[in-house]
C-alpha cells in the first residue's frame, strides 16, 4: 500500500508552535515525504520566513484546505503532552514533538529556526534604544510575568495553573530593578495600572506588537525575565541572557536547563506534582500548587541578583 503524505495539525499557543519546529525539520530531512504539510489551528506567524517550512504551512481557515490539501493526506493530530517521556519528565516539549512525529525516541535537537526579517530586527533594536533614552536607563529588562492561564479577577491577576509571577511580586520586582538602574519593558496582553507606584515612569508597556516583533525586541534587550510562557522560547532562540521562574511545571519539560544563557529559578523543585494538562481534568494538583509561585522579600532579592549575575548562596 502506498504511503500517503502527512498533514501535521498543531494547536495551542505560540510556545508549542516554536517547539514543534525542530521535529518538523527532522521529518523533512529524514522521512522522504516531500509533500507533507503543516496546519496551524492557532496561527502560523511563527513559521513565516522559515527557509523550508513556510511554504508547507497553512492556517486552519485556509480556503478549500480540506479538498485541496487534506483529503489525499494522512492527518496527524499532534499532542506532545500525551507522550510518555514527557509526562514522566524524560524529555522536553520539543523532544516530545519529535517522538510523535519521527518516532526516534529521545534525542538531541537543534534550536528552532525563527527567521526574523530586517524590519523586525530593526524595529526591535529601535524600540529598545528609544525606551532607554526615554527612561534614561543604562539597561533594559523585558519581563513577561504571565502565562496563558492568567485571568483578571476582582482587580487582580490570577493564574489557576500557578505558572505566572504573582502580581504583587511583579510590582516589587519592578521597583527593585528600577533601583538597579534598569528600565522595564512589560510583555503582556493585559494593561496593568502602575500609576500609584513610585517607579511608574520607568516602565514601558508596548501595545500591538506581534510575537515576531517581540522576538526582535527581546534580542536587543539586556536581559529577559519570564515564566513558563512564550517569551522564554523567543529569548532562547535569539540568545538573550534570561532568567526563567518556574513553579508548577518542570524545567526539563518546558524550558532549557542546558542553555548557558538561561538561569532557571525553580520554585517548585521541592513540592511540585505533575499536572496532567490535556490528559485529564483534575483540580487537585492545581490546588496543591496555589502558593508555589509566591515570593518573600529575600526571594525577590534572589531573583534580582540572578539577573545581575551575582553568585547565590
Amino acid at each position: 500500500m502506498e504511503q500517503k503524505s502527512k498533514a501535521f495539525f498543531l494547536n495551542g499557543g505560540a510556545g508549542r508552535m516554536i517547539c514543534s519546529i525542530p521535529a518538523l525539520e527532522k521529518y523533512e530531512k529524514e522521512s522522504g515525504d516531500k509533500d507533507f504539510i503543516i496546519v496551524c489551528e492557532g496561527g502560523s506567524d511563527i513559521f513565516k520566513g522559515h527557509p523550508s517550512l513556510d511554504k508547507r504551512t497553512y492556517d486552519v481557515m485556509h480556503k478549500n484546505l480540506f479538498e485541496d490539501k487534506l483529503r489525499e493526506r494522512q492527518i496527524v493530530s499532534t499532542e506532545p503532552y500525551r507522550v510518555w517521556e514527557y509526562y514522566n519528565q524524560q524529555c522536553s516539549l520539543a523532544q516530545a514533538f519529535d517522538i510523535e512525529i519521527n518516532n526516534q525516541g529521545v534525542r538531541d535537537l537543534d534550536k528552532p529556526t525563527l527567521r526574523l526579517s530586517k524590519e523586525e530586527l530593526v524595529t526591535g533594536r529601535q524600540m529598545v534604544t528609544q525606551v532607554k533614552e526615554k527612561l534614561k536607563k543604562e539597561k533594559i529588562i523585558v519581563i513577561q510575568p504571565f502565562g496563558r492561564g492568567i485571568q483578571y479577577v476582582d482587580e487582580t491577576f490570577l493564574d489557576p495553573t500557578s505558572r505566572s509571577i504573582e502580581y504583587k511580586d511583579l510590582k516589587a520586582l519592578i521597583g527593585k530593578f528600577q533601583e538597579k538602574n534598569f528600565g522595564v519593558i512589560l510583555m503582556s496582553e493585559y494593561k496593568m495600572d502602575l500609576t500609584q507606584e513610585k517607579y511608574k515612569d520607568d516602565v514601558a508597556s508596548p501595545e500591538g506588537l506581534n510575537l515576531r516583533q517581540w522576538a526582535g525586541l527581546i534580542k536587543y534587550a539586556d536581559h529577559f525575565l519570564g515564566c513558563d510562557s512564550v517569551g522564554q522560547h523567543l529569548a532562547h532562540i535569539v540568545g538573550t541572557k534570561s532568567t526563567v521562574i518556574l513553579g508548577s511545571t518542570y524545567p526539563i519539560n518546558v524550558s532549557y536547563p542546558n542553555d548557558s544563557n538561561m538561569n532557571i529559578v525553580d520554585f517548585g523543585e521541592e513540592e511540585r506534582q505533575y499536572s496532567p494538562i490535556r490528559i485529564t481534568m483534575d483540580e487537585t494538583v492545581d490546588r496543591h500548587h496555589e502558593t508555589i509561585m509566591t515570593m518573600t522579600g529575600p526571594i525577590q532579592d534572589y531573583v534580582v541578583n540572578t539577573v545581575l549575575g551575582k553568585k547565590q548562596k
